[in-house]
């Protein structure tokens, strides 16, 4: 993918009316911890929840699309306020699409934020693809945004500020 300017991202970014995340390695820092009990423990980042909170207030869209399955992942998302999300989803692209028709989106209105080689298809389709610093080098080969925190680590805070920004709606 062909280096953009920041300005030339930050005017992308002003058509993003649905940001799409991948959970494991985006909003978690891709560890999976089981407990003796066969129990699935994550660790959500803070900030990175406030950030979404922020974008829905705004009217932007958050949707969850992930290959795995995790009970924590639908109260995390219940905690934040998203409605959309597709667990165990071996064909994101079509989580993607359902997205896209449910609410009328063009692809430029869509940005996805991953960070495996699995995500990579939702990448191509997207008008804004993201990634996180730690991301697979495969994905950010696909990214136009890459951002500089890890991911679980602030990175989706880093680009819900990134979008608010180019739309004129963060205020400190």
């Amino acid at each position: 993918m062909r280096k953009l300017t920041k300005k030339q991202i930050f005017d992308i970014a002003k058509n993003i009316k649905l940001l799409i995340l991948d959970v494991d390695g985006v909003l978690t820092d891709g560890s999976i911890i089981l407990d003796n009990n066969g129990n699935e423990i994550k660790a959500f980042h803070v900030r990175d929840g406030h950030g979404i909170v922020m974008l829905l207030k705004k009217g932007i869209k958050v949707a969850l699309i992930t290959g795995r399955y995790s009970k924590v992942v639908k109260i995390r998302a219940k905690e934040l306020g998203i409605r959309d999300i597709f667990q165990r989803c071996r064909e994101k692209e079509i989580a993607y699409k359902k997205l896209a028709d449910k609410y009328n989106l063009k692809d430029k209105e869509i940005a996805c934020m991953g960070d495996d080689v699995v995500d990579i298809e939702l990448l191509k389709m997207c008008g804004l693809p993201i990634t996180v610093a730690d991301a697979h080098n495969e994905v950010k080969a696909y990214s136009i945004l890459i951002t500089k925190e890890r991911g679980g680590r602030g990175a989706v805070r880093e680009v819900c500020d990134f979008i608010l920004k180019a739309k004129g709606l963060f205020k400190s």
